[in-house]
């Protein structure tokens, strides 16, 4: 039996912790628009984007003081029944998840156990490994391959045991590869970065499937089980399946596009470069964040989807705008495109 969104009450207030972030801000956004009263976090220092009616708290998180600091402020703000766990690394390197990503979840999770407030954590599909399955279902076992997918299955196997002590109530949600908020994603600092010269990089085969989340999606998502956590287990994991996508996806969507803007003669193809893999594996050596990078070639290279049945049962559907308007938006916020936008793209068959 599927459970529907319930709507959420004027006293339903969340905190998103390093909101930010391109996930934080997503977040921000959409709890605003549905009504809840959003507290949003960042660090000092930080400019506070501008959100109708959200209030910005510039304070650290990275001491037991700070944290303590956070909960004072946001219990005389009224308080939270709700946080949202955005916080990352200062830098994507392997060093850096290692130190911080640990530090991190504990801080969220103690200013969640001193709020009871339900705690909501992004997720990726780095626990599965190189040898996961095509289809990912919830519940899936956790077989991680590299440095990070360790990290990541250690983070959700802590913040999973605290919940069986009864110290708290958490929700994962996985995802694919972020885009639709910001910058920071493989979109701008691989793929497009030759767009309006007429060329594409793909870091992988064009006939490799893959799982791309969209930012408002993803954020909505959040939304919607935040509206019926009481229903929920006290630890549950969920799959956002958001858009499966190949190479020539994005190859048959983007070459119209760049015809339309110029980029391409009327009938000129778009060319298509692959990433130099080993040049990035070689300089990964004396460049963490390249060797970061290389960690996650096999991703591109392994076919998966994230199965969402589970999610689907907890909230009726998922959130979903379709591939072609989520793309002319994410190509507007890199300044792609207009603000006028484009002829709408292509649908997928």
């Amino acid at each position: 039996m599927k459970t529907m969104p319930s709507s959420s009450s004027p006293a339903d207030t969340v905190l998103v912790l390093g909101g930010r972030g391109r996930l934080g801000l997503a977040a921000v956004q959409a709890f605003a628009r549905d009504g809840w009263r959003v507290l949003a976090q960042m660090r000092p220092g930080a400019q506070a984007p501008t959100v109708a009616g959200v209030q910005w708290l510039a304070q650290a998180v990275d001491t037991p003081q700070a944290v303590a600091d956070l909960v004072a402020r946001v219990r005389q703000a009224g308080g939270a029944t709700v946080v949202v766990h955005a916080l990352n690394p200062n830098q994507y390197t392997r060093p850096a998840w290692e130190r911080e990503n640990g530090p991190l979840l504990q801080s969220g999770m103690a200013v969640a156990r001193a709020l009871a407030a339900t705690l909501m954590l992004p997720g990726n599909v780095y626990n599965f490994g190189q040898g996961m399955p095509v289809v990912l279902l919830e519940g899936a076992p956790y077989r991680p391959t590299m440095a990070m997918g360790r990290v990541r299955t250690e983070m959700e196997e802590r913040l999973e045991a605290a919940t069986q002590r009864g110290e708290l109530r958490a929700v994962i949600v996985r995802a694919g590869n972020f885009y639709g908020q910001g910058q920071g994603t493989w979109l701008d600092r691989a793929m497009l970065t030759g767009i309006r010269r007429g060329k594409l990089v793909f870091p992988g085969p064009l006939d490799v499937a893959t799982p791309w989340a969209y930012l408002p999606d993803l954020a909505q998502t959040f939304v919607a089980l935040a509206r019926v956590r009481e229903t929920l287990p006290a630890f549950e994991s969920l799959h956002f399946s958001g858009h499966t996508l190949t190479g020539r996806d994005w190859v048959n969507a983007l070459q119209p596009l760049a015809r339309e803007q110029g980029w391409l003669r009327e009938n000129e193809a778009l060319r298509v470069g692959g990433m130099p893999w080993p040049l990035i594996r070689a300089l990964g050596l004396a460049m963490p964040t390249l060797g970061a990078l290389a960690a996650l070639r096999y991703l591109w290279n392994q076919p998966h989807r994230l199965d969402n049945r589970r999610l689907r049962e907890r909230i009726g559907s998922e959130p979903h705008t379709p591939w072609p308007q989520a793309l002319e938006h994410t190509l507007q916020g890199l300044a792609l495109l207009g603000a006028e936008g484009v002829t709408p793209l292509p649908a997928r068959a």
